[in-house]
């Protein structure tokens, strides 16, 4: 089969690679029908995060076809069904998975041991994102497997465009869950860092779920409309101050909810502390660009919440945990437990209240996804969003 092969730092190529097989009784074959690249796949690209081998397949927003499905997996799947696969791979039975944090599942990374040292306790299994989560391929490719699927997988029904399903695999949730760690209440300003698929899908989230105002952050035009056409009042931080401009918005009390969906890639360049980051980072004594965080924590509202689902890697400097303690101010973050979110989000599609593929800006076929990476690293010809169908 062909498939989007990471061989090293801005190295992915369209290899022939072998077809998956059953490994396990509770596994599942499907031919893929669409996939997408995400901006965490970028980390990737960029080689930020550690645990990349070159052969790696990458891809962790996938859908399709179940073309075979493992004795274990019979009562769950059937050939034929029509699924989207969440990132998180998950076994539904650990302490975790029964309280609903399924990516932080106890059983479903195989290299536990590693992440172990790296992290202090391994967490799930992730499809296509490195050795540190279980080294397994992802889903940019025409098959996948699917391990632990009688859980890992979203039933689907037939009729609705890929378009608007694909993306329940990991940033419609992602953006939900973001916003819903914000616990939003009728008066929430919610400003939201980064225009981005994520950073959509938090703006219209956080206005489903009945924030005041939200406010989005970006530095792209295309994006910046993209968030305004969803709702937001707009900031392009390449033309004003951020937190002149949030505490005019808030007769100067400051947003009460505060979401990065940015990471570790922060792209600010004119700021003194961006320019730290950037020297230390070129050096190898930081892994993280951490700008979005600490801006974050200046200009919160006391007692607010700071949401992370931007992926961070590694090591972050200078962050003012001062100002945040003494602000009280509530951090939650982490991986998306998408399967808590989704039968939620699938009624809303169903429903007409959103359809997730307005941010599909390019598609494309398997052959050009190594041109698209570079097209979506670099922000070329307007991409927000490639959609790819093998």
């Amino acid at each position: 089969m062909k498939a989007l092969v990471w061989h090293g730092t801005q190295d992915v190529r369209c290899d022939s690679v072998p077809d998956p097989e059953i490994e396990d009784p509770r596994d599942a074959i499907i031919k893929v029908t669409s996939c997408a690249i995400c901006g965490s796949d970028l980390h990737l690209y960029d080689h930020f995060m550690p645990g990349m081998q070159s052969g790696d397949i990458l891809g962790h927003e996938t859908m399709g076809e179940v073309v075979e499905v493992g004795s274990a997996a019979k009562s769950s799947l059937k050939v034929g069904d029509r699924v989207v696969i969440p990132f998180t791979i998950f076994c539904g039975e650990c302490d975790q998975c029964k309280r609903g944090f399924y990516s932080v599942c106890e059983r479903s990374n195989r290299n536990k041991a590693i992440a172990d040292k790296v992290f202090g306790h391994a967490t799930a299994g992730l499809f296509g994102y490195s050795h540190l989560t279980g080294g397994y391929p992802g889903g940019q490719a025409e098959y996948l497997r699917v391990p632990m699927a009688d859980k890992t997988h979203i039933k689907v029904p037939k009729g609705i465009p890929d378009e608007k399903l694909l993306f329940l695999s990991d940033i419609f949730p992602t953006g939900w869950q973001a916003a819903v760690q914000c616990e939003i209440e009728p008066n929430d300003t919610v400003a939201i860092w980064g225009a981005g698929p994520v950073g959509q899908m938090a703006v219209r989230s956080a206005i489903l779920l009945g924030a005041k105002q939200v406010v989005c952050i970006d530095r792209l035009p295309e994006r910046l409309s993209m968030a305004a056409a969803g709702g937001a009042i707009t900031i392009n931080f390449a033309e004003e101050s951020v937190v002149e401009r949030l505490n005019e918005l808030t007769g100067g009390k400051g947003p009460e909810k505060c979401i990065d969906c940015v990471g570790l890639e922060a792209h600010a360049t004119a700021t003194l502390d961006s320019m730290y980051d950037r020297a230390k980072q070129a050096m190898f004594l930081e892994t993280d660009r951490p700008h979005v965080l600490r801006e974050m924590i200046y200009v919160c509202r006391p007692a607010g919440v700071l949401s992370v689902p931007g992926v961070y890697g590694g090591l972050l400097d200078k962050i003012p945990f001062g100002a945040a303690m003494n602000k009280g101010l509530t951090w939650r973050m982490g991986q998306t437990h998408v399967n808590r979110w989704t039968d939620d989000l699938l009624k809303r599609i169903e429903e007409g209240q959103i359809d997730p593929s307005f941010v599909i800006t390019h598609k494309v076929g398997l052959e050009d996804g190594p041109e698209m990476y570079k097209v979506f690293r670099d922000k070329q010809d307007g991409c927000i969003k490639v959609f790819i169908q093998p």
